[in-house]
């Protein structure tokens, strides 16, 4: 039986809950598909970082490098600073395995309202360039605390980096029913960076004539897809506004707490990483009701990328069984509790 070794990140807040109901979902799946996995726990958080003074220990990536793929839960502590939080933990494995592509599936799930009138339109996956641009890590502070302080934040595009996100855009488009990709930017702002953005898109526009391109400005398309969802179905954006772009997309499908992603290295150099995209959510920590329905459908495409399409796909189908039927936590406007949504997902598979 082909056995998959995984590593298992809760990180912080909501994460030590919805990730062990996606272990316990994921393993109730695996032996009837013929399958098994193995999850190896690390206690990387901030209460780690508190008492020992790093989120990874030494050597930790290299031995994350061993494992099929990483599950991730969240990271972010209100006892620690959230620059410290994000560049100690997830960026750091993001840059470090080169998953420089970020996928985020979004569209409303049977049973699900939206605020949309319209939100059965909304079918869209947003592909985000996960390495470099607004969050390279470049720039610095001089003169600190003194008046004339002065803070330099570098947004990097590297044509390298650039072209690899729009080619695999470009291939997940081709894939896709519509075929259509819509390019988002603020070249017309970011005339250096953007711009060369804007013509490598148009470059590698060339290789794929059977997808219809547009092109967009970030703070336009935010209208459209509240106007016009149809009008979208694969977008590819820059680090940090296809961060922006994915929180508005999951919250126009009805709520952060079903949101998937996936952090890919499409070469497969390294293991690739999954998390669902509601952060630590310090606010209802400990109560009980954070959805895992996000989980579950970020586990579902780490199942994809590891080859089990059929296991993905009838983890889909039970997801959708379980919203059909509305077993909603308070965020979708239920009162189900996490280990009942998690019940009845296994129910339905």
């Amino acid at each position: 039986m082909k056995t998959y070794r995984i590593a298992s990140i809760p990180g912080d807040g909501i994460g030590n809950e919805v990730i062990p109901a996606g272990i316990e979902v994921v393993e109730k799946l695996s032996s009837p598909e013929g399958f098994a996995v193995r999850f190896t726990h690390f206690d990387w958080s901030s209460k780690r970082y508190l008492e020992t003074g790093r989120y990874i220990p030494e050597g930790g990536l290299d031995e994350l490098k061993k494992f099929d793929a990483i599950f991730f839960g969240a990271v972010g502590a209100p006892d620690v600073p959230d620059h410290v939080s994000l560049w100690g933990l997830r960026l750091p494995i993001c840059q470090g395995f080169d998953q420089y592509a970020n996928v985020r599936p979004a569209r409303v799930l049977p049973g699900v309202t939206s605020v949309l009138s319209n939100s059965n339109l909304i079918d869209w996956v947003i592909v985000r360039e996960n390495t470099e641009g607004e969050y390279s890590g470049s720039g610095g502070r001089v003169h600190a605390g003194l008046p004339d302080e002065v803070a330099t934040e570098t947004s990097v595009f590297t044509r390298k980096g650039v072209e690899r996100v729009h080619r695999f855009a470009f291939e997940l488009a081709r894939k896709r029913p519509r075929k259509q990709l819509t390019l988002v930017t603020k070249s017309n702002a970011q005339r250096h960076g953007m711009v060369l953005w804007d013509e490598i898109f148009f470059a590698v526009a060339k290789e794929y004539s059977e997808v219809k391109t547009d092109r967009i400005l970030v703070d336009a398309v935010t209208t459209r897809m509240v106007l016009k969802p149809g009008s979208l179905d694969t977008i590819v954006a820059s680090n940090l506004h296809a961060d922006i772009l994915s929180d508005l997309a999951a919250a126009l499908s009805g709520s952060l707490g079903i949101a998937p992603t996936a952090n890919l290295n499409p070469e497969r150099r390294f293991p690739s990483m999954f998390e669902p995209i509601h952060g630590s959510a310090f606010d209802i920590t400990g109560k009980g009701i954070a959805n895992p329905i996000a989980t579950f459908w970020t586990a579902s495409m780490m199942l994809e990328h590891l080859g089990e399409a059929k296991a993905a796909a009838r983890l889909m189908k039970a997801i959708e069984a379980v919203t059909a039927k509305k077993v909603f936590t308070p965020d979708l406007g239920g009162s189900a509790r996490t280990r009942d949504v998690t019940r009845a997902v296994v129910d339905a598979l």
